[in-house]
């Protein structure tokens, strides 16, 4: 699938930041519901004084009430359109956009590059505290509270059998057409001074709902009701276990997506966009 820039169009890099607690996810929805592509492509089009909107394309969508440090977009322009507005583009951004959703830089983007496509990995921290007076007030939009203490070494022993190439059925919320294989990269988890605990999550992508899935499978193994090995038996039996809660979507944020060089950009945009199988899988 070719993902050319049409002639007389530059393709353009976004890096945004947003709290999540006011929006209903990051993609467009019918019924005038607030989101976060809906106000960028909004004060886009406001800003260049632009009749059309132009659609933005994000490195992962996220859902309501999670929020993103490090999120990725691009957006096609014309070319007339970016050289007139690019010198001053970010600051008019800066002064339409509501307070809750930034973007920091804008750039010409290198070719063969897409947001969503050329991504090798994104990475999620989930924040979650077992003290039992709760949540610090000031901290409340981003951290879980736990009411049963949470042992964090055996939450890492848990983690660690979930770590590789598989079929995350389990922990995924299907979609028609859409596989659930991934690479889970990374997921450690760490307490700090402050008590709160964060979790760690690194993978060249994401299925609906996996991350807080694992989270929820994970602090079940801290409080005690289940044992390290359980995770990854429920990953191994490949569907969905009602033991296993989707936890709430305010302890995440999108920290940072990682890409290629330059030069591999184009070929991990074609390479992302094949329907991946487990090796030996067969077809039937």
């Amino acid at each position: 699938m070719s993902d050319e820039v049409e002639p007389g169009f530059v393709r353009v890099r976004l890096d945004l930041s947003y709290d999540g607690a006011g929006f209903s996810g990051w993609a467009k929805q019918a019924g005038g519901r607030r989101t976060v592509q809906g106000e960028i492509e909004d004060a886009l089009r406001t800003v260049t004084r632009s009749r059309r909107t132009y659609d933005l394309t994000v490195a992962g969508r996220t859902d309501a009430g999670v929020h993103a440090r490090g999120q990725v977009a691009h957006v096609d322009l014309e070319r007339e359109v970016w050289a007139e507005h690019h010198p001053k583009l970010l600051k008019r951004l800066a002064g339409r956009l509501p307070r809750d959703v930034r973007v920091w830089a804008l750039r010409e983007a290198p070719s063969g590059f897409n947001a969503r496509f050329s991504a090798v990995w994104r990475r999620y921290a989930y924040r979650v505290t077992d003290n039992p007076g709760g949540v610090d007030p000031l901290l409340r939009g981003h951290v879980l509270w736990h009411d049963w203490p949470l042992d964090v070494d055996a939450m890492n022993e848990a983690a660690r059998g979930l770590l590789g190439e598989h079929d995350f059925a389990a922990y995924c919320k299907k979609r028609e057409g859409a596989t659930t294989i991934r690479t889970l990269q990374e997921l450690s988890l760490v307490r700090g001074d402050d008590g709160i605990i964060t979790a760690t999550v690194r993978a060249d992508a994401f299925c609906h709902n996996m991350v807080r899935s694992l989270i929820g499978a994970l602090l079940f193994v801290g409080d005690g009701h289940r044992t390290p090995e359980w995770p990854a038996k429920v990953l191994a039996a490949g569907v969905r276990d009602s033991a296993v809660h989707v936890v709430r979507p305010h302890g995440l944020t999108l920290e940072e997506v990682g890409y290629p060089a330059d030069d591999m950009l184009a070929a991990r945009n074609l390479e992302a966009r094949n329907k991946r199988t487990l090796p030996g899988s067969g077809c039937c």
